[in-house]
């Protein structure tokens, strides 16, 4: 096969390149050496500056944050979680400022310990991780070995561990004065309650969520019940932050500082009266205690204001330590739980029919046990008794149902319901606490049985903030004020705001109607009426027991609840009191249960709150036709 013939063109290409090769090696050696230099310069060249384009431009940003965080660090400065306080300023709880110390293993061996010599000279004493234990250990109380071998780490040292954890400022500031290279302070904002169990359960407690808030590295604990929990972003404040530079992670002295200040939460001032919160907590332990009740709760108001001067529950709980009290008494039953009150329902019921103008204090009625009504219900009373005449006034004095149905009859149920509506019945009062129950009022018709059983306080559920929201209205001249718990809330300057809840009053029965139901009122501490056992010598007492069965777990009606509502001064209410008693061991009265804890309360309360004694006549109303009262100058 004949060869291929060279293109021309590649032919004088390799004459050329032969011609070049045999032109270099004919250069002299040290000539050929600079050339090769040369030409490795000029590729080292154009690899430099691939690696620029790439370092400056294609990743400059990255690579500019990258060394920021290296050079600067950014530490938390915790605002402050605002206070509670109680009605006069007493701190309920308070957040105080405490330290975790941890330690930077990578700076802890750079250490040096100096000490004057005789002289007046700083020689070096110990150095290391061993010389810093040696300070500290009897500071932090612990094993001066232990605490080094902390200190020094293992193979792979890290920038922060704990060494103690919830220490005092002053506690820290001895630390901070021994100047430990690597010893570093983590600032933490603890909650305590100051008062132990006192308000327990209206102040609430904190905890955490298992929820990392947006912005946030760890979770912070927040408000998990009562005020705590309902007011968690007022008293919450914004958290600061410091930025600095550092080397080697030891803070640059010199370097430039950021900081962004931290801003405190706003602090939260009660209605609740501290010492008469006490008391009250004491009282409703008292049924409990003593005749086997399954718990108890109550409530006092101020007339014409609606503040809450105390709120208890039974089993109260200490916000520090809840975990020594039974998770189910954590919250407060005096808002969340709503049961049948019984006879202080009826109250409405009179009312209703009083402001209607159906009857009157002194309008006669027959009152048989038991009583067949025209749709043939059967209504029997609490206790056997003959038929009887008796007066508006002394059928709610002895608590008749027998009577109390007839009046009630009167009015049609349209306006019974309303009326119930506007005492707060059926309806959450708003008070600032969380999980309220606003009770079961059942939509009409009414039919059958509880046509007459809401009228006596069956059929229908309220709790024992509503219950005391109901009976102040007729201290208050026939108008409902909004119950709250609030008084105000404080700016971290001072600066307070007030709760406002007086627009939403409401008038619900008239001044005249009000005044004859505390007139029928006062005759409850009668020794022949029901609740006696709520008498406070030298004091005039409005108000009224009930007792109703309640269902137990398995539907049956084996459980009862006792109740008492009153108002003191009956002649000038100042306070009113509202006591719910659940399944307390026998028959469980409201008049047996309830009244005592009424009673408690009010006998320091007075002196408290400065309420006068009675200066006029306990009014008694006559309770039968023809009835003589005679005249009683005696007060209380």
């Amino acid at each position: 096969m004949a060869a291929k013939k060279d293109h021309p063109r590649l032919r004088a290409m390799r004459v050329g390149f032969s011609e070049r090769l045999k032109a270099a090696r004919s250069q002299p050696p040290f000539a050929r050496r600079l050339r090769s230099i040369f030409v490795i310069f000029a590729v080292c060249a154009v690899l430099l500056s691939m690696r620029l384009v790439d370092l400056q431009v294609l990743r400059a940003e990255k690579l500019s944050a990258s060394a920021s965080e290296f050079r600067t660090r950014t530490e938390v400065i915790h605002a402050k979680r605002g206070d509670i306080l109680d009605s006069s300023g007493a701190v309920l709880a308070t957040s105080v400022e405490r330290y975790n110390v941890g330690v930077n293993q990578n700076l802890i061996s750079s250490y040096v310990h100096y000490e004057p010599d005789e002289d007046g000279d700083l020689v070096a004493v110990g150095a290391g991780a061993a010389e810093a234990a040696k300070q500290l250990a009897p500071l932090l109380e612990v094993d001066q070995a232990e605490l080094g071998g902390l200190l020094l780490g293992g193979e792979e040292k890290s920038s922060f561990v704990y060494i103690a954890k919830d220490i005092s400022p002053e506690k820290w500031r001895e630390i901070r004065e021994l100047r430990i290279t690597g010893i570093e302070p983590e600032q933490i904002m603890k909650r305590e309650y100051p008062n132990s169990n006192v308000a327990g359960n209206v102040i609430g407690y904190m905890g955490l969520t298992g929820e990392i808030p947006e912005g946030e590295t760890v979770e912070q604990p927040t408000g998990q019940a009562g005020i705590e929990r309902t007011q968690n972003d007022v008293l919450t404040g914004k958290d600061g932050s410091i930025t600095y530079q550092v080397a080697d992670g030891a803070i640059l002295p010199n370097a430039e500082r950021t900081e962004v200040a931290a801003v405190d939460g706003q602090s939260v001032r009660l209605t609740i009266d501290r010492d008469l919160q006490d008391v009250l907590e004491v009282a409703v332990d008292k049924p409990v205690a003593e005749q086997g009740a399954e718990w108890a709760s109550a409530t006092v108001v101020e007339i014409g204001t609606g503040r809450i001067l105390a709120l208890a529950d039974s089993g109260r709980v200490d916000p520090g330590n809840r975990e020594a009290t039974s998770p189910e008494n954590w919250g407060s039953r005096a808002v969340q739980d709503a049961v049948e009150p019984g006879s202080t329902g009826k109250l409405m019921t009179f009312a209703a029919a009083i402001d209607q103008g159906v009857v009157t204090p002194d309008s006669l009625f027959t009152v048989e046990d038991p009583i067949t009504m025209p749709d043939g219900e059967e209504i029997h009373d609490n206790d056997t008794h003959p038929t009887e005449e008796m007066t508006v006034a002394g059928i709610l004095a002895k608590s008749y149902n027998s009577g109390l149905v007839q009046i009630g009859n009167k009015v049609p149920d349209e306006t019974r319901m309303d009326y119930m509506k506007k005492f707060g019945i059926g309806s959450p009062t708003g008070i600032e606490l969380p999980a309220e129950t606003g009770g079961i009022l059942h939509e009409l018709p009414w039919a059958g049985r509880d046509h007459y059983t809401t009228m006596f306080g069956q059929a229908w559920t309220a709790s024992t903030v509503q219950l005391a929201q109901m009976v102040s209205v007729f201290g208050n001249d026939g108008v409902r004020v909004p119950v709250h718990i609030i008084e105000s809330t404080i700016d971290a300057d001072g600066q307070e705001h007030p709760t406002l809840v007086m627009e939403d009053s409401e008038r619900v029965v008239s001044s005249e109607t009000a005044h004859s139901m505390l007139d029928m009122m006062q005759a409850v501490t009668d020794i022949n009426s029901t609740g006696w056992r709520a008498a406070v010598p030298g004091y005039n007492i409005a108000g009224k027991t009930g007792t109703a069965e309640v269902p137990d777990e398995n539907g049956q009606l084996t459980k009862r609840v006792g109740t008492f509502v009153g108002l003191v001064p009956a002649e000038d209410p100042q306070i009113a009191i509202a006591v719910t008693v659940y399944n307390a061991t026998g028959a469980g009265y409201g008049g047996d249960v309830a009244a005592p804890v009424f009673k408690d309360t009010v006998s320091f309360a007075v002196r408290q709150l400065g309420i006068p004694p009675s200066t006029v006549p306990l009014v008694r109303l006559p309770w039968y036709p023809g009835e003589e009262i005679e005249s009683d100058d005696s007060v209380g």
